[in-house]
């Protein structure tokens, strides 16, 4: 049987009297593209820094190519890299300079790790900026410089954790396209974002987490199939004065209706008719992967 690339099981960490993690069990398999969902304040991020070494679990056990992030922390850091959230750096070093001292962290040095350098400046669009300080880069630059140091040990396991938050649509494109390429190559990718469309588009399976707990753990066609049903968009005159059970949410005049069928549109249509109430605008769409977090979440609620 395969080693996972990452496996975690029963894993408890409390921060006082807040449960952040309470008894996760998940295997990433290695090769795989896999996302990492769930609200502020879910868990993701401590599952994160346990599995890099920066927390300690109060209970269970992580690993990262079949090697503890305790028993054996050496191989379990130099198989992974981290993307973290923040915008981390050294303003007294230029963008190569600090892939070097990244590099330096895992004993590598000397012409074959310059040259990897040059690979990953060139894959980042970095080379222009090479000798630029780090003080002077863009946000979105400056990003691209935490991928590459991620990346810099060439680890097996790639974390990315919300990297394309604030950052312009031209930059999101040129680091998926780097990310994809990645991943096509062999490495393990784990994402976690607030933008869904994104994990829909590219994570093969997703974990979903709220308040420390996996709420869902599928295939992400398996998550879309099994929320199957339309949302509908409807624009009313005026508000009515009671509301279907199958309204999601409202903001305004606009009403967000989750439904299992088209045939329930008209049922629906029909009740709002009978009070009167003038529809101005009207959109259907089929489920995609918000429709489907935002149920699973309320349903975990």
């Amino acid at each position: 049987m395969a080693v996972p690339a990452v496996a975690v099981r029963n894993l408890r960490k409390a921060f006082g009297s807040v449960q952040a993690l309470d008894g996760i069990d998940i295997d990433v398999a290695e090769g795989e593209f896999f996302g990492l969902l769930g609200p502020n304040g879910a868990g993701k991020t401590t599952l994160i820094s346990i599995l890099a070494g920066l927390s300690l679990a109060d209970q269970g056990s992580a690993s990262v190519m079949g090697h503890d992030v305790v028993a054996d922390y050496r191989r379990a850091r130099r198989s992974l890299g981290v993307v973290p959230q923040e915008l981390v750096f050294d303003p007294f070093f230029s963008v190569r300079e600090t892939l070097r001292f990244q590099a330096g962290y895992f004993g590598l040095r000397g012409k074959r790790t310059d040259d990897w350098i040059d690979e990953i400046l060139a894959a980042l669009d970095l080379t222009s900026k090479a000798s630029a300080n780090m003080r002077s880069l863009s946000g979105g630059m400056k990003r691209r410089v935490l991928v590459g140091q991620a990346l810099v040990h060439k680890p097996p396991v790639l974390v990315l954790d919300e990297p394309t938050a604030g950052v312009d649509v031209g930059l999101r494109q040129t680091l998926w396209a780097f990310i994809r390429k990645l991943n096509h190559d062999g490495h393990t990718i784990i994402l976690t974002t607030h933008y869904l469309e994104e994990a829909e588009e590219l994570c093969g399976r997703i974990a979903m987490l709220k308040q420390g707990r996996v709420v869902a753990l599928e295939s992400t066609q398996a998550l879309l199939h099994g929320y199957q049903g339309v949302t509908v968009r409807i624009t009313a005159a005026a508000a009515p004065s009671s509301f279907s059970a199958k309204l999601q949410r409202r903001e305004g005049d606009v009403l967000f209706f989750n439904l299992s069928s088209y045939a329930e549109l008209e049922q629906l249509l029909a009740a709002y008719r009978i009070d009167g109430i003038r529809f101005t605008d009207l959109a259907v769409q089929e489920a995609d992967l918000e429709d489907v977090f935002l149920r699973i979440m309320g349903h975990a609620a």
